[in-house]
Order: C-alpha cells, then structure tokens, then sequence
C-alpha cells in the first residue's frame, strides 16, 4: 500500500510499505481522511522531535525514521481480528492515536495521555493515517454512528479542545478568553461555545484568522496591534478579567497576557506545545493566585466529542479548507500549509 513516510527534515515520500496484519484484539480501518497536524508540520520543518531519531528508538514500537505519519484519521473498518465483536466490516470510525504502556503510574489512573512512554500512531510507529490502512487495538476504536469520515478527522483536533475545556472548568456563566485563532484557538473557540460559555473573546493579530473567529464562536475579537489586551479584556468583562483563558500560540508575551487577563482565582490552560522553554514571572500567577493549568492531547474525550458534533453543537466542515490525494501531500499540503498558514485550518488527506 502507498504510505507518506517522514525520512527527516523537508523530506516526505509517498512510498509502497506493507499493509498491516490485524492480530487478536485489533481492528483494520481503511483510512479514507486523515488531517494535516501542526505537528506534523514541525516534524516535516524542524524533525525528528516526536518521531523517534535513528539512534533512539520509541521504547514501545522499537521504530524509528522513516515512519509513516498522520494521527488525525477517519475510515472504515475494513477487518475485525479475533475477540472482536462489537464492531462491524463497514462502520464508519476514528482511532484514538494513542501508543501508550498501561503499566505506568498515569496510565493506571485514567491519565493515559501522560503516560511515561507515550507515543501516537503516526509519530512513533505502528503506521499511520496517510496510508490506505492502519491496524489499531479495539479500546482506540470509536463509531461515528451517522457522521462521515471527512468529519472523523476532525475528531481528534476538536477532542484536544474539548479536553482543554474541560479541564478548565468553564461553565455557562463564565467568560473565556483564547489566544490564537490558528487551528487550534478555533477548535477551543468552538469547544467553549458548545459548553455553552457566556462570552468568549478571542486574540488574534492576522486579518484572515480574524474572520474565522467569529464563526467559530467568538463574541469580541482583539487585535493586538490595537492597544493593550489585557485593559481591553478587563473593560470587556466589568474589570473582572476572564474566568478562563487558553493560549495556543506557545509565546512568552502571549502566556504574559493570558495569566494577566485572567481574573483572580481564574484558571489559565496552555495548550500549545512549546518549541522552546518559556520564560513565566511567577509573581503574576502568585499576586493573583491564578492557576495555571497544562493540557495535552485528550483522555476519554473521544465519545463525547464525537457527540458534541453529532449534536450540531460544533460545525466541523468550517474548519476544512483543503482536500487532497496522497500523492499531492507534499505540495499541495505541507507547503500549502506552510506558505499559507493564515488562510488555512485543516487540510485533509485521501490515502
């Protein structure tokens, strides 16, 4: 079968790789989108960081580069390997992507997406969803009952949001503050109107990221450039400050912002992953007691993002700018992607 295979930095291959046996206990999906994450475009800019180098294999795979990426992907179950009998040749699924011990003192108390030695189909080994199929234990396999694949893939990005929210614990009355209308402040825009949160406001300095924010769920949108957030977030809200902000941009001056824009006692999630060590004054978080509150990934999130959707709480074709064959990754993908980050959210790839 064909498969995008990540050799190292500015190098993917559509390559001929050997279709995946099932085995008991495991499912076959045949991959009909799969999503291009902003992890991905690291790897393909800055990697290896999540694969595992030539000279440090994933201690659960055994893999290293070249491997095949893609951990945003929906399909169909294509094979059921032996003890499987609650999923059908045929059903409509996402995979949760994970590649985790069970053993370690997380994964035994349900923090699954910590775990020790935590790895992810598609970064770390066991193949991935730019190619035609992918073999995945049963735990990880989730039905999407009506819904369609192209909106699978959209489960996994708006799952990490969804467990953002969460953890946040933002309720209707609250206001919400997000940092960053990329892909990933939109998804959490969209989460947080779902949860039905009062007023969310939303920072982004790019025009065209701008205009995605409201339809995504924003009720106010600063622009940066215009003045200083955090007084505008404080005249936004009664002088309060926000009861919960996300930052999703992984920037000192951002994470500055956030933790000053949220109200005493109010709780501030990062989301983003950091390419560098961030620099915190710890005096803004003590002054204020604000908790300051790290999220990664999802954790029993899928079914009830998966509902969130299906529900129509969440409109997820807004967030699909692009749809492209295999062979196209490259190109009409990652560069695309690269080149016009501002103008695109999620492109979606058919294996």
């Amino acid at each position: 079968m064909k498969a995008a295979r990540f050799h190292g930095p500015g190098d993917i291959r559509v390559e001929d790789v050997p279709e995946p046996a099932t085995r008991p206990g495991t499912v076959k999906v045949e991959v009909e989108w799969c999503g291009i994450c902003g992890t991905d475009l690291h790897e393909y800019l800055e990697g290896p960081i999540f694969a595992p180098p030539a000279d440090a294999p994933h201690p659960i795979t055994g893999e290293t580069v070249p491997i095949t990426l893609g951990h945003e992907f929906a399909g169909v179950v294509a094979e059921v390997g032996d003890g499987v009998d609650d999923v059908r040749v045929g059903d409509r699924v996402v995979v949760e992507p994970y590649i985790i011990c069970g053993r370690c003192d997380a994964c035994r108390n349900g923090r699954y997406n910590v775990c020790s030695t935590l790895g992810f189909v598609g970064l770390s080994g066991y193949g991935g969803g730019f190619s035609q199929f992918v073999v995945a234990e049963r735990r990880w396999i989730h039905p999407l009952g009506e819904l369609g694949t192209d909106v699978g893939a959209l489960v996994e990005p708006l799952a990490v949001a969804y467990h953002a929210v969460r953890l946040s614990g933002a309720r209707p009355s609250h206001s919400a503050l997000v940092f960053g209308a990329g892909p990933i402040g939109l998804v959490t825009t969209s989460a947080l109107r779902a949860a039905g949160v009062d007023q969310i406001i939303v920072v982004e300095p790019a025009d065209v990221r701008k205009k995605k924010a409201e339809p995504a769920g924003a009720d106010h949108i600063i622009d940066p450039r215009d003045g200083d957030v955090t007084e505008q977030v404080l005249e936004l809200t009664g002088g309060r400050g926000a009861d919960v902000s996300f930052e999703c941009a992984g920037i000192d001056a951002v994470l500055k912002s956030a933790i000053l824009s949220t109200r005493a006692g109010g709780t501030c999630v990062n989301v983003a992953i950091w390419g560098h060590e961030a620099s915190v004054a710890m005096n803004d978080l003590v002054f204020r007691e604000v908790n300051l509150l790290g999220s990664l990934a999802y954790a029993n999130d899928h079914p009830a993002t998966i509902e969130m959707i299906a529900s129509g709480k969440v409109d997820p074709y807004q967030f699909i700018t692009g749809r492209i064959d295999l062979d196209d990754i490259v190109a009409h993908g990652f560069e695309e992607l690269i080149s016009n980050k501002e103008e695109n959210v999620k492109i979606l790839v058919r294996p």
